[in-house]
């Protein structure tokens, strides 16, 4: 049996930088130039164009190994279960951009068909997703107001306010979509890790408020004009207030009962998805109910209640995108790019990670832009991925996008035969559905209480990019969001926790003092440890942080001490000074005539070795190295010896390079690591052992114990 390892003792030398490189030989490796790169990136041959063929057509790589008989049935299921959602869930999402209901289900399957071929993820599903839908409802009604007058744009002129907004739409579509594709080919995928789990949290959540509140007006059966901008949900919730009387109670009940019965059976799914074979599509099931009980009733003559109306039994012919749309909504279209991108790769890695495959965040760019201009060429709604429905696909076995594309297949179908069908069913349900699916979105509230605990400056990131988008909108809300979000991260590298160090007893290892009990803390030696990057913006606090953990200023020292030099130059070349040395840091000194004793003192310096912690500094640039090399140069002129440990050795090499090194400074103050520069540091000092062995600081440092 295998004897586990719990201790382990080394026997090497003690190494400074320099010494270490004299005895361990590096490869010598050639770093390419610019120049290099660029003429790599140009380079094309067979394998590369073979390679990067099956990049942009990722299909050929999955296709290759596809499991008929293991993934065929489970991705026929998945198809169809998810084409039934995307199908309401497209007639719904609509809404929130205020257009007709049937340009929703373009967006189930324009996009999706690109996507087929273009995508790397093979498990999300593409299609509407409500907090983009509802930024296009933003621009949409600024540009196309209910009642107020059109933005004046050639090419709109003549058309139904419905035509208008539909052109607004996939115009603003086709513009998402180029943005995508063009970040895409620009190889800038990795734009999105700038947005934080945190901001996107605060943000989705915001988001989730909005739609809410846009949809009261289906529940109520209201009629409420479209507002955007700062403020627009308070506009919003004043005009429903004003008309709360004049509610349709066949709206309220008709939604109410489909809120009530779909979070119900959703919630039975979830506690028995281990036990149910595909989950109940319950709002499917409430969706045909509805429409029947309201057909039977004839709910819109009778009682006044808003139905979706006519669906067009065919596609719209594609249409050319409007120039003067990109001229007024490029500001707005970039942002949503972003967010339309950032959800749909946040869904795809959490299905990567649990199904063991790659995804591409580049190619996604693509993916997404291309499906964007095509669907937009179509008037399709812009399109992301939403968490319900590509869980809906992932669960019900879909391992493919044969799944995604069967989805489309079947939003084919209904619109083309049987659409008619869904003509009678009431706003106020699909605004009911909308509401029950914001759930997973508006629980992301509970995180609040945690991240104030755990960590405070992301709990405020949170806070205020909701509160942001919640009353400034969402386009603004996300910018701000982003700009807390950056000045976080500059605030945890200007003001990093710095902190003097400590051996622990009978070890190698140094931690904080403050944390640990039974420490050795060598006398005259301080460790200043540096956990972050040292750049322009932090130097002055590092600085300070130092002076504060040696307890004096250098370079008030140095100036007490110069200026005592100069005074007693001063009497002793008018002979009225006799020195005698009594201590490095007291002169006593007597008159001739008087002989009366008069001491001249400095501030005394308690430390003789000072070590800084490089381990945790990945980079250094050239107005800090300025700065850390005065600093450095204050405690060397006191007599206080200097030395850098862990320092990455890259950095080294810049310091070199940028004359960092003088008759000062030299580079066997560096050494490789911590306790190599401690055991350097006690062997310098010359000290008479009279007592036990234990008072040898070599011996507490190592463990040793002398020999008799």
């Amino acid at each position: 049996m295998r004897t586990p390892v719990d201790q382990y003792v080394v026997s090497r030398p003690l190494y400074t930088e320099d010494s270490f490189t004299e005895n361990h030989e590096k490869v010598e490796r050639k770093h390419k130039t610019t120049l290099d790169h660029v003429k790599q990136y140009f380079t094309c041959d067979s394998k590369r164009v073979k390679n990067a063929a099956l990049s942009l057509v990722p299909i050929v790589g999955w296709m290759k190994m596809y499991r008929v008989k293991e993934w065929l049935l489970g991705d026929i299921v998945s198809g169809v279960s998810t084409g039934l959602v995307a199908i309401l869930q497209g007639l719904a999402y609509s809404l929130l951009a205020s257009l007709p209901a049937w340009y929703g289900l373009y967006a189930a399957f324009f996009p999706v068909i690109i996507y087929f071929f273009l995508g790397t993820s093979r498990h999300i599903s593409v299609g509407a997703f409500p907090v983009l839908s509802l930024m296009v409802g933003a621009v949409v009604t600024r540009m196309v107001p209910d009642g107020g007058p059109t933005v004046n744009i050639t090419g709109l002129e003549g058309l139904s306010i419905d035509d208008q907004r539909a052109m607004v739409s996939a115009s603003l579509t086709f513009l998402i979509g180029i943005f995508q594709l063009g970040m895409g080919l620009l190889q800038v995928g990795f734009v999105v890790i700038y947005l934080s789990d945190t901001l996107v949290s605060g943000f989705t959540t915001a988001a989730a408020v909005h739609i809410l509140i846009s949809q009261l007006k289906f529940i109520f059966g209201l009629s409420v004009p479209g507002f955007s901008g700062p403020l627009a949900i308070i506009y919003i919730l004043e005009s429903i207030f004003t008309q709360i009387t004049s509610t349709n109670i066949h709206d309220l009940v008709t939604a109410i009962v489909v809120m009530v019965v779909v979070f119900a059976v959703k919630e039975i799914n979830e506690r028995f998805k281990s036990k149910l074979p595909v989950p109940i599509p319950i709002e499917v099931i409430m969706t045909i109910i509805a429409c029947g009980v309201s057909y039977a009733f004839n709910f819109k003559d009778n009682h006044g209640v808003d139905v979706v109306g006519l669906i067009p039994d065919s596609f719209e012919t594609p249409v050319a995108p409007n120039i003067e749309v990109f001229k007024e909504t490029a500001v707005d279209a970039f942002p949503m790019a972003i967010v339309g991108f950032a959800i749909s790769f946040a869904v795809a890695k959490v299905y990567a990670v649990k199904h063991d495959y790659v995804i591409d965040g580049n190619q996604e760019l693509i993916a997404f832009g291309v499906s964007n201009i095509f669907g937009g060429a179509f008037k399709s709604l812009a399109s992301s991925t939403a968490l319900s429905r590509s869980a809906v696909q992932e669960s019900t076995g879909g391992k493919t996008q044969i799944a995604g594309i069967l989805s489309a297949i079947i939003v084919l179908i209904v619109t083309l035969a049987i659409g008619f069908l869904l003509e009678p069913l009431p706003k106020s349900v699909l605004g009911a559905v909308v509401i029950v699916n914001l759930k997973g979105m508006l629980m992301q509230m509970r995180e609040v209480p945690y991240l104030w605990k755990k960590d405070r400056l992301d709990c405020i990131i949170w806070i205020v990019t909701f509160l942001a988008s919640i009353f400034l909108g969402l386009d603004l809300g996300l910018a701000v969001g982003l700009g807390v979000e950056l000045l976080a991260v500059v605030f945890r590298t200007q003001f990093p926790r710095c902190s003097v160090l400590a051996n622990i007893s009978g070890t190698d290892i140094y931690r904080d003092r403050k944390d640990y009990i039974n420490i050795y803390e060598p006398e005259g030696v301080k460790i200043f440890r540096i956990p972050a990057p040292i750049f322009f913006a932090n130097i002055d606090f590092f600085r300070g942080k130092l002076l504060d953990a040696v307890g004096f200023n250098p370079l008030r020292i140095l100036r007490k001490r110069n200026k005592a030099l100069r005074k007693i130059r001063k009497l002793i070349k008018k002979g009225e000074l006799s020195v005698t040395i009594v201590s490095p840091l007291t002169l006593t000194h007597s008159r001739l005539n008087d002989e009366i004793l008069v001491f001249i003192s400095v501030p005394p310096v308690d430390i003789h070795s000072l070590v800084l912690d490089f381990s945790a500094v990945s980079f250094i640039d050239i107005s800090a190295l300025k700065g850390l090399k005065t600093a450095l140069k204050e405690f060397i002129r006191i007599d206080v010896e200097i030395y850098i440990v862990a320092c990455d050795p890259y950095i080294i090499e810049k310091l070199k390079s940028c004359s960092f090194f003088d008759h000062e400074i030299k580079t066997s103050i560096f050494f490789v690591t911590l306790h190599d520069a401690m055991l350097h540091i006690l062997d310098q000092i010359v000290i008479h052992f009279t007592n036990t062995p234990n008072d040898c600081p070599i011996c507490v440092l190592t463990g040793l114990q002398q020999l008799p």
